[in-house]
């Protein structure tokens, strides 16, 4: 797993194929929370740290690609 605390609010997290999944709101221990306005139903989902690929300049990398990502996501 990436190291955590260098993800920052604001970065984008982009999956494996490209694709946009969302936008940083915070850590929260090993989850990321995603900020409300990057999910569809206008309130916050997390993702899994396990997730994360590899964290390069104001982008967020995951393993998954950004369609599988999303059915990882958690609401709590």
């Amino acid at each position: 797993m990436a190291d955590l605390s260098k993800i920052t609010e604001h970065m984008n997290i982009i999956g494996a194929d490209g694709v946009h999944v969302g936008t940083v709101d915070h850590v929260d221990g090993d989850r990321i929370k995603l900020t409300k306005d990057s999910t569809p139903h206008n309130h916050h989902h997390w993702i899994s740290g396990g997730l994360v690929a590899d964290i390069e300049g104001n982008d967020v990398r995951l393993s998954a690609n950004g369609d599988v990502a999303v059915t990882f996501e958690e609401e709590k």
